[in-house]
């Protein structure tokens, strides 16, 4: 039986693979990541999170101190993504999200969350990058990859404590990387990627139930 007391090793390596395809599918890091190509990312980006959001804002009600525990709503990124489109460019109107499940309890919430802070990790180096992009030079920076700037760290650090303190405190390590694996293949899919053989193999399309 796995070790609960490290549930962020079990997350890490429990997505590793879902990680990598929503990696592929943005291609942030290319030289040659075109503006429009930018403002595309960012819109498909900022549907995800808000029905992320949606999800967790839910949670939040249900279990308020949970919640304050983890730092909600102090990570909410949709209005970044929306102010970043905004200064882009790009053209106003609803935004296009995926249906994602809804989030029944912390376990659930926290691997939710375990996805979309994560990436502000990734987000630093990619702030990096979009600032050696001349084709880029002349756009406003981009604040929804890495929200946090000189805080990212602490954020962080503040996150894996509470997803430790949960487990320890009886929540089950299991059910975090399965929501967190869920996240991570509806991110995958909504950005376009490939699903991996074993998720298509097991997806709901697959066994003929709809999704």
């Amino acid at each position: 039986m796995a070790d609960d007391a490290d549930v962020l090793r079990r997350l890490r390596t429990g997505t590793a693979t879902e990680h990598q395809a929503v990696e592929d599918a943005l291609d942030l890091l290319s030289p040659d990541l075109t503006r429009a190509r930018l403002v595309d990312v960012l819109t498909r980006m900022h549907g995800f999170w808000l029905a992320a959001e949606a999800g967790l804002d839910a949670w939040a009600l249900a279990e308020p101190a949970d919640a304050e525990r983890a730092g909600w709503p102090r990570r909410r990124r949709s209005p970044l993504f929306a102010a970043d489109l905004a200064a882009l460019g790009a053209p106003a109107g609803a935004t296009p999200r995926p249906e994602l499940p809804a989030v029944p309890d912390t376990d659930a919430a926290l691997g939710r969350l375990y996805v979309l802070e994560g990436s502000s990790l990734g987000g630093v180096f990619i702030d990096r990058h979009l600032a050696t992009l001349p084709q880029l030079a002349a756009a406003e920076r981009v604040t929804a990859f890495s929200p946090y700037g000189e805080q990212t760290g602490a954020m962080w650090h503040a996150f894996r404590t509470a997803t430790r303190a949960r487990v320890a405190g009886g929540g089950d390590a299991g059910r975090l990387v399965a929501s967190a694996q869920q996240t991570f293949g509806a991110l995958a899919r909504w950005c376009g990627a490939p699903l991996p053989v074993e998720q298509r193999r097991n997806s709901p399309e697959q066994n003929g139930v709809p999704a």
